[in-house]
Order: structure tokens, then C-alpha cells, then sequence
């Protein structure tokens, strides 16, 4: 198989989330759109493994490390276009229909808009500045989601194997290559565990210092040792 969609899912103890996940990616799979789901595991106890067995996903597995975890199972993704997709988002209902008319222009990377599935000031801030900060300044985290074709993830060498900060290196080289990369009018709906344990100001001050010590050259590792999850 080396034409369609191949969805890569990172894990780690996410049973709580992943079926829904799953169930939101079904239009694109009815549709034809999806030829491969790919689970790349870091080591799951909980029931992530049969979960993605009933759905007949291809299942690999190694050390926990997001940035690692990806790399893996872009590595054994057969599709023509990778679709990373974190565990615990939902893309929208009719997300088929974007994906579709971006698939034509196979020169762009593309992203979802941000959205939570609670209301309130502050995840509005929190999504306002996220889909500000993709749009002007190319930034999008992987909470977005990210669609590229195949041809691109190689050009960039694909994902860094780091615990933290992956999504931010990919998107900076990226844009180091002069990659096109556009949003999609499609929302990519995230759950809000960690700004509902720690306090949506909390987490979002500790976001915005993580990504300022990383852009002035602390590494992941270190960085990872300060994340809240």
C-alpha cells in the first residue's frame, strides 16, 4: 500500500481517550480516506493494546518518548500522507472534507484549529492564542494535529526522539525548509485534563516558559523533568 492516509497515534496509558479518538477518525475510514491506522505504543499497562487490536490497527511498540514513538510509526506507515494525531483529540465531525481538498496540493503541510470541548474564559484565551500563534507565527503543537505528505517528512529527517518539544522542532524545520503550511477549517478538539489537574493560567504560563527555554537552547530532556502531566 503506498497511496492514502496513514494515521499515526502516539501512546502511553490512554484507554481513557483513545476510543473516542478512534470513533471520530471512522468518517475517513467509511469514506476511504484512511487506508492505515498505526498505534505506536510507549508502553501501555492499561487496555490501549486491545483497543487498538479491535479496530485492526497496527500496533508497534518501544521506550515512552513521544518524539521517539512517532518516529516509529511513521517508520512503518505505508501511506502516501501521514495524519499525526495525538491521543486524546477528536477531529470534527465533516473533517473528511478539508482533508480531501488539501490532499490535491501535495506542497503544503497542514494543521486543525485548536478547540476544547468546555467553554469559559479562560480555554478561550487558551485556544485563541494557540490558533493565533499557528497562523502568524507557523507554530502549531501537535495538539492540532499534523498532515504531511511522505515526501516532506523525509526531506525534514521526521521526528526528533525527544520526550518533549518534538512538535515544535518539526514545525521549525519545517519552516526552515520553506514548507508551506496552512490551517484547515476543521477543529482538532482536545481534552483539557492537564489545564483542568493544574489551572488553565498554570499550565498555560508553564507552556509559554517551557517553549522559551527551548527556543534559547535547553534540550527536551531537560525540559522534561519541569512538565506537568
Amino acid at each position: 500500500m503506498t497511496a492514502g492516509l496513514s494515521v499515526v497515534i502516539p501512546t502511553l496509558n490512554a484507554e481513557g481517550t483513545l476510543a473516542e479518538t478512534l470513533e471520530s477518525l471512522m468518517e475517513g475510514i467509511f469514506s476511504g480516506l484512511i487506508k492505515e491506522l498505526v498505534i505506536s505504543d510507549g508502553g501501555s499497562t492499561d487496555a490501549t493494546s486491545h483497543i487498538a487490536e479491535d479496530v485492526g490497527a497496527v500496533f508497534v511498540q518501544g521506550p515512552a518518548s513521544r518524539g521517539g514513538q512517532l518516529r516509529r510509526g511513521c517508520a512503518v506507515a505505508r501511506g502516501e500522507w501521514l495524519l499525526i494525531l495525538h491521543a486524546d483529540t477528536q477531529l470534527e465531525p465533516g473533517w473528511t472534507s478539508s482533508v480531501h481538498a488539501h490532499l490535491r496540493d501535495k506542497y503544503a503541510v497542514a494543521y486543525f484549529r485548536l478547540d476544547f470541548p468546555v467553554r469559559g474564559v479562560m480555554p478561550m484565551f487558551v485556544v485563541q492564542w494557540a490558533n493565533m500563534r499557528a497562523k502568524i507565527f507557523g507554530l502549531p503543537y501537535g495538539d492540532q494535529g499534523l498532515l504531511i505528505h511522505k515526501d516532506h517528512y523525509h526531506a525534514v529527517a521526521g521526528f526528533s526522539d525527544y520526550v518533549l518539544m518534538e512538535d515544535v522542532d518539526m514545525m521549525r524545520k519545517i519552516r526552515k525548509s520553506k514548507i508551506s503550511l496552512t490551517g484547515l477549517p476543521h477543529r482538532a478538539i482536545t481534552d483539557p485534563h492537564r489545564y483542568e489537574r493544574f489551572g488553565w493560567f498554570r499550565t498555560g504560563a508553564s507552556n509559554l516558559f517551557l517553549l522559551g527555554r527551548y527556543l534559547t537552547g535547553t534540550h527536551p530532556d531537560v525540559l522534561n523533568k519541569k512538565y506537568k502531566r
